[in-house]
């Protein structure tokens, strides 16, 4: 009799697994038809972004490239009447909340990598960043070489390839994550750290509304920016190629790149938009 009760419970717990599993495959197949029907695509976005997304306070809005870019790519694919619906993420948040559901699309400063490329699937590049280093205009910091000393601290953000990267070419440095660009910001002007570095890109952002810090010594790795998808959603994904090529084509991607970036001092348009 307990033979019996042993079989049937593993029986049981086969049949829910089986169950669990086809019901994930269902909901991964149908993101692209239910934004279809509800002319929505749900975007994991950055809110403390400058120039990428970035949350007005005045109007309540996130505002970036990131934020156009999206909104470009959903009226491609689903309409000029169709809604790209904003969801805040940050670098720690943005694969669970796209892997739970939560959102279709992450479309924030993220960088293709082989190892989350091992959790999410990449749309073709849409912005080619670099890794660069951020200081204060009177720091005698001026490449990442110069902070691969013992007592140098330079500041990250958490889940970011930033921080790893520094391990690799400053691992004498110590490394202090924080939990957002924001809070990263604030502890290199309070003196918590002699350096900040991330992408160009949002170091720039940074400089443009904090002239008396500057970012030095070029990039020093190559950190293309790709839109997330969950795995198993190749026809979201074509999609959304599709879509970006055709920006591309018609001019779209360039407009919306000089917009956000084309007067931003040291910063080159043409390189950012190298596939």
């Amino acid at each position: 009799m307990k033979q019996f009760k042993k079989i049937s419970l593993l029986f049981m717990s086969l049949i829910m697994v089986l169950v669990i599993a086809g019901c994930g495959s269902k909901n991964k197949a149908d993101i692209l038809t239910t934004a279809k029907e509800t002319k929505t695509i749900n975007w994991g976005v950055k809110a403390d972004t400058k120039l990428f997304g970035l949350m007005n306070i005045k109007t309540g809005k996130t505002q970036g490239f990131d934020i156009d870019i999206a909104d470009a790519v959903t009226k491609k694919i689903l309409g000029k009447d169709a809604t790209a619906n904003f969801v805040q993420v940050t670098s720690k948040t943005r694969i669970p909340l796209l892997k739970n559901g939560n959102i279709d699309a992450i479309i924030a400063t993220m960088s293709i990598s082989k190892d989350r490329e091992k959790q999410v699937d990449f749309s073709n590049p849409y912005f080619a960043a670099g890794q660069s280093i951020l200081v204060k205009k009177e720091s005698s910091i001026k490449s990442v070489k110069d902070v691969n000393k013992d007592g140098m601290i330079v500041l990250g953000v958490k889940g970011s390839t930033s921080v790893i990267n520094m391990k690799k070419y400053a691992p004498k440095a110590e490394v202090l994550e924080l939990d957002d660009y924001a809070q990263a910001l604030t502890a290199l002007k309070s003196g918590q750290g002699d350096a900040l570095t991330t992408d160009n890109g949002i170091l720039y952002g940074m400089v443009k509304e904090n002239p008396d810090f500057s970012v030095v010594g070029g990039t020093f790795t190559h950190e293309p920016y790709g839109i997330a998808i969950d795995k198993g959603q190749d026809k979201f994904k074509n999609q959304i190629n599709k879509a970006l090529a055709e920006m591309r084509a018609d001019g779209t991607y360039e407009k919306l790149l000089n917009k956000w970036f084309g007067d931003i001092p040291g910063f080159s348009v043409k390189e950012a938009s190298q596939q």
